[in-house]
């Protein structure tokens, strides 16, 4: 963390710095100026934050040097971490193919289900069944998917939920962006054993994503898959679109596998198959598409 002082300002302020920066456990690098003193803490800077310096008397401004996730990144491990489930790897230098429903199975690696999906129009046709009718689905399509040696991904809509997703045995519970920000979840995921995705939202930046996925990791699990489903679009015609460059910025700074769910981002200008490749050649570890 680089503490940058006030013009002129004073022993007594920089001392004050000092004592603080030593009082957490980290050691300063001072350099001094003709007109400003700067302040290097060295050590893990994340036992503090940047306000606890900022409201020092006599500091201009705190940059911070780490990131706040540290579990989840490069540093902490260099190679690509791979998730293992029903003989099926989720990471390292492969990429799968996810269909998005039971009936592409046979030709992809994995399946993903949607079973509690409610649209969110006001007039669109209305799904009657039951939350329980939804459920008793979900467990015959797992079923039959397992008979099949596939691996299913179940997105979750609600905490509620976990519970009945886990009894019908899914394999990987997939949280949308929609739950990025929900931190009870993510504290229930983060204390399972089972793999999870967590999407980024349409609004967030990627180091938000990572900060969200480094929150799991600290409750204990470290099954984490990233998800990319879109972000918002400059283009008034197409409302998202792929968010490529924080997909390759995750794959540099993390370990962690990555997918790329475009079942709701193509369009006339970008087909499916056009982003397909283009997830592709961003360097995702599996797509979930439509795709016969």
């Amino acid at each position: 963390m680089i503490i940058v002082m006030q013009k002129q300002a004073g022993e007594a302020a920089v001392a004050r710095v000092v004592d603080f920066i030593r009082s957490r456990g980290l050691q300063e690098h001072i350099s001094r100026g003709e007109e400003r003193t700067i302040i290097g803490a060295v050590g893990d800077e994340r036992v503090f934050s940047p306000n606890d310096l900022e409201n020092l008397p006599e500091v201009e401004r705190v940059v911070r040097v780490l990131n706040d996730w540290k579990i989840i990144s490069r540093e902490s491990r260099a190679e690509d971490s791979v998730i293992q489930v029903r003989g099926v790897a989720f990471g390292g230098s492969g990429m799968l193919d996810i269909a998005a429903d039971e009936a592409r199975a046979a030709s992809a690696d994995a399946v993903f289900l949607d079973p509690f999906y409610l649209s969110v129009r006001p007039y669109a046709e209305v799904d009657t069944s039951s939350e329980k009718g939804q459920i008793l689905q979900m467990r015959a399509q797992v079923a039959r998917l397992h008979e099949a040696g596939k691996p299913v991904l179940v997105r979750i809509r609600d905490v509620r939920q976990i519970e009945a997703a886990l009894d019908a045995e899914a394999d990987i519970l997939y949280l949308g962006g929609e739950l990025m920000s929900n931190r009870a979840l993510q504290d229930e995921v983060g204390r399972l054993n089972t793999p999870v995705v967590l999407c980024k939202d349409k609004h967030h930046r990627a180091d938000d994503w990572l900060v969200a996925a480094e929150h799991i990791a600290l409750r204990g699990n470290r099954h984490i898959i990233l998800g990319e489903a879109g972000t918002l679009s400059f283009e008034p015609e197409h409302t998202y679109r792929l968010d490529v460059d924080a997909i390759v910025r995750v794959r540099r700074v993390t370990h962690l596998p990555v997918i790329a769910n475009i079942t709701r981002l193509w369009h006339n200008d970008m087909p499916q198959e056009v982003l397909y490749r283009l997830a592709q050649a961003s360097g995702v570890n599996g797509v979930v598409s439509s795709l016969p």
